[in-house]
């Protein structure tokens, strides 16, 4: 249980009263609509889904990917042992060999090279998680323990006058002004989730297989039945 999960169930109860506030209308010209235009959720919607964000199973992810990378090691280990044989075959083998080899792993296009990064994108994005969790946090107990909390308390009591709800009343200002703060943080947490898949996206992509380019065969020229293969022991 991390700062979001204690202060989760409060900072819900909070949001919930400003939503219904938020439905009655805000304050022209506050800079919750701006906010509210471009997440296009209500702010204790908006946390409700937030909260279903961990950090572990991306992690677990990450090292799960990792641990794959053992598997390419020991097929690369056996396509680098010695053949002991010769001639055409072994020698149009050996290119076929060699291109197989830097599509697994050579430089980060090959197969272990978008593992690597694959797993190292999963780490970003748990970091991520859990700063955007802690800012979040942050900012429920900022507001939580705020004046405006109080005047939204008082504006959703069930003994309040409806008529001392609208959107110029202190309840509807209040409200705006924790949404406005809530939904920034949010806003900024999943910039960052944006900016983390621009940067990872060129390394996620697919692995492409570039086969070896034409080659003239060794034998060219010869006449039929003049290869020769020879297998050393």
């Amino acid at each position: 249980m991390d700062a979001l999960d204690r202060l989760a169930e409060p900072g819900l109860d909070l949001l919930r009263r400003v939503d219904t506030l938020l439905a009655a209308g805000a304050p022209e010209g506050h800079r919750v609509w701006p906010l509210l235009r471009r997440m296009e959720v209500l702010p204790g919607e908006a946390l409700r889904n937030f909260l279903d964000l961990r950090s572990a199973p991306l992690a677990g992810a990450g090292h799960t990917v990792r641990r794959q990378v053992h598997g390419y090691d020991h097929a690369c280990a056996a396509l680098t042992d010695p053949v002991l044989w010769s001639g055409p075959a072994a020698a149009s083998y050996g290119q076929s060999r060699a291109t197989l080899l830097r599509h697994l792993d050579e430089g980060p296009e090959s197969l272990v090279g978008r593992l690597e990064a694959t797993a190292s994108y999963a780490d970003a994005l748990a970091d991520w998680v859990e700063g955007s969790r802690l800012a979040v946090a942050r900012v429920l107990a900022d507001v939580l323990g705020s004046a405006e909390a109080v005047a939204v308390a008082a504006a959703t009591s069930v003994t309040r006058e409806s008529s001392h709800s609208g959107p110029s009343s202190p309840g509807a200002a209040g409200a705006a002004e924790i949404a406005a703060r809530v939904l920034a943080v949010l806003g900024v947490a999943y910039d960052g989730a944006e900016t983390l898949l621009r940067q990872w996206a060129p390394s996620l992509a697919e692995s492409p297989w570039r086969p070896a380019g034409n080659r003239s065969r060794p034998d060219a020229g010869g006449l039929p039945g003049t290869r020769t293969t020879r297998v050393g022991w």
